[in-house]
């Protein structure tokens, strides 16, 4: 049991378990071990420890005791620490991220003195992760501090892990709820629509159509004049018809990519649901810039060759953003427009 990858045979906490409740007893029960385990973590004084360094320690405070190491890896504590994706050592106290199940995530602290364990907020974690490096800068109230949450507080959270990758399907289906293909309800789609721009060039509708019905007549009488075009009519050669019903550009780049797109607001707007909802923001130009915030080599900047997670990760992030920038030129030109995207990493 030298590293992550080692299984334990506890079984997974449920939801509704707390490590930091269940951790005393379990350290109660292997006292003297657990006592010189996290010895071993402190000695070396402050640092950040990995998954495998966890693992390591604690199966040498086991010594030469094999029933003992096999005891630690099956019970509750080799399965905490083989959850924990890292620790933050500011001796006499250890502190613990511990991943128990996808999107869920659990802070402890532990005092290797007396192992009293207390749960803490991610903030106090953070600023724990902080003060290895800068201390003055983590007790800083004026220090830089990014907020990563939802920027709309009404926005519906996910909170079953097997949603994990399943965002944009949760989030059509929300939004179809909210509208019920009454003119009054279409208000929130209508304003978004009529914000769209990029640079101050008004994008897919003009202010003109401010009215769900008049959106509507629009559309339609765009669906019946297109579907008299070519399917591969480039869209500079009806943009002027367009503009007149009070539609800019982005709906397309051919008369066909034009029909699908107004098809699907259409069938949005007559009678909401999650399928044409995700097609038709799958359409909507709003993503031109994008900001890459990498923080690799930001935390431990000494001694992190070989440690997990740290090599090639510059190469990943560059090819990343290629693969990115050529999906997103490819978008943007099925849009209709002539725009180029960039991207700040």
């Amino acid at each position: 049991m030298a590293s992550s990858s080692s299984s334990s045979s506890y079984m997974p906490l449920r939801r509704s378990d707390s490590v930091a409740d269940m951790m005393p007893e379990a350290l109660r029960q292997s006292r003297y071990q657990m006592k010189r385990c996290f010895q071993r973590y402190v000695s070396k004084g402050r640092r950040l420890m990995k998954n495998q360094q966890l693992m390591e320690e604690l199966e040498a405070s086991a010594g030469d005791d094999k029933p003992e190491k096999a005891r630690l890896a099956e019970g509750f504590l080799g399965y905490v620490i083989c959850s924990t994706q890292e620790a933050v050592v500011l001796p006499p106290l250890v502190a613990f991220a511990v991943r128990t199940n996808p999107g869920v995530w659990e802070f402890i602290r532990v005092h290797s003195g007396d192992l009293s364990v207390e749960e803490i907020t991610p903030s106090a974690y953070l600023k724990c992760k902080e003060t290895l490096y800068d201390e003055k800068w983590a007790r800083d109230d004026n220090s830089l501090e990014v907020d990563f949450g939802a920027l709309d507080l009404s926005t519906p959270h996910l909170t079953l892990p097997s949603s994990i990758g399943n965002g944009m399907q949760f989030v059509s289906r929300f939004m179809s709820s909210k509208l019920s293909g009454k003119p009054e309800s279409m208000k929130p789609l209508l304003d978004y629509l009529l914000a769209l721009n990029y640079r101050g060039e008004k994008l897919m509708i003009s202010d003109t159509l401010d009215t769900a019905d008049k959106l509507q007549t629009a559309l339609l009488l765009a669906e019946v004049f297109i579907s008299s075009l070519e399917k591969s009519t480039p869209y500079q050669q009806f943009e002027q018809r367009f503009q007149e019903w009070g539609l800019e550009k982005g709906w397309g780049d051919t008369a066909e990519t034009c029909r699908e797109t107004l098809n699907f607001l259409s069938e949005v707007l007559q009678a909401p649901d999650p399928i044409n909802m995700e097609k038709f923001f799958s359409r909507v130009p709003s993503v031109f810039n994008i900001v890459i915030f990498s923080i690799h080599g930001y935390f431990g900047q000494e001694k992190v060759l070989g440690l997990p997670d740290t090599g090639g990760q510059v190469v990943y992030i560059l090819d990343q953003v290629r693969a990115l920038e050529q999906e997103l030129l490819q978008r943007i030109r099925k849009q209709g427009l002539n725009v180029t995207p960039r991207i700040l990493v």
